[in-house]
């Protein structure tokens, strides 16, 4: 008998195992020889020592920024050399316990929409952001990192349509390449650090831009329509998800102007600039189409009248003084320009 009720014990033990999703011997939710969150047969020995390279990474990088480079207040109580955590999550928009596990090389999932948001907290130069996206084991979505579509054919095209200025650009309105004429058209985009080489972007945030600009909000609109047509083929990639929460939470305009849900395709169309160097110039936009699976497309500018053509003319003519030590540098540094 009490065999048979021993018997009877371990057979509704198993039953009550295998109901619960286990096997006798197991823990719920593993597999057998292989510890809970790991892969059989692979270390996670490489993923740990990525882990603390990038929460040293972030730490000294952290450190080395003083609270009036970002525009916070120093305080009278600041003990920590350069930034606080808190202060690093509140202008990345993430979460202080978040932030901190990641300085803790917690094993934490990281996006690469956060890592952009790091970068530009940090005030990370382009070496730096890409040894960044490299520690987070994550591709840099931004056009500074792959000129995709630019090949020394379409370089060496650039050039030759000096003075009428031209650029490559994606669907997503990254410029990815532009002759001497063009980099002084709208702004100085020698200037501009290569991530921020962008459109979008510019025509929401940086102030020459803006300026040059004569129908300023009708471009806007105009762009943003642009934007959500292309962006309809783009819904999950992380670069264009990353574009729009960005203009999002810089641009009061933007956010108003993406929630018309507006749509439009693009068109060849006359704009109005007021160059800070030459005046007034009236041209034709006009997009020819380099690899329409990839978006990118040649975009020129040509003049309407004579006075448009005699600036263009001048404006080719300021484009190829000698650059700056320090422009350079930068432009060496992007290889969006040779």
């Amino acid at each position: 008998m009490t065999t048979m009720a021993q018997r009877a014990t371990t057979t509704a033990q198993r039953v009550a195992s295998v109901t619960a999703g286990t096997t006798p011997g197991v823990t719920a939710g593993t597999t057998p020889g292989v510890t809970a969150g790991t892969t059989p047969g692979v270390t996670a020995g490489g993923s740990e020592i990525r882990r603390h390279e990038l929460a040293a990474f972030l730490r000294s990088r952290r450190e080395r920024i003083t609270p009036e480079q970002v525009g916070l207040p120093r305080g009278a109580r600041r003990r920590t050399p350069g930034l606080r955590r808190e202060e690093v999550a509140h202008l990345s928009a993430v979460g202080v316990t978040w932030y901190t596990w990641l300085e803790q090389s917690r094993d934490i999932q990281v996006s690469v929409q956060v890592l952009d948001a790091l970068a530009r907290t940090l005030l990370l130069d382009p070496g730096e952001r890409a040894h960044l996206f490299q520690l987070a084991a994550a591709t840099d979505p931004t056009p500074a990192s792959s000129c995709t579509g630019v090949t020394d054919a379409v370089r060496e095209m650039l050039d030759q349509l000096d003075p009428l200025p031209a650029c490559v650009q994606n669907s997503r309105y990254d410029i990815l390449a532009y002759n001497r004429t063009y980099a002084h058209l709208l702004c100085d985009l020698d200037a501009i650090p290569p991530e921020d080489r962008n459109c979008m972007i510019l025509i929401h945030t940086d102030p020459q831009w803006r300026e040059s600009i004569v129908h300023l909000d009708e471009s806007m609109r105009l762009m943003a329509a642009k934007l959500r047509a292309s962006m309809a083929g783009h819904l999950t990639e992380p670069a264009w998800k990353m574009l729009v929460k960005r203009l999002q939470s810089e641009s009061t305009e933007f956010r108003e102007n993406w929630e018309r849900y507006e749509v439009v395709a693009t068109r060849s169309k006359t704009k109005q600039f007021r160059n800070p160097h030459v005046g007034r110039l009236d041209l034709t936009h006009t997009d020819l189409w380099l690899s329409p699976e990839l978006g990118a497309r040649l975009v020129t500018y040509t003049p309407v009248d004579e006075a448009s053509r005699e600036g263009l003319e001048k404006l080719y003519a300021f484009a190829k003084q000698p650059l700056s030590p320090s422009t350079s540098t930068r432009t060496a540094e992007s290889g969006l320009r040779r």
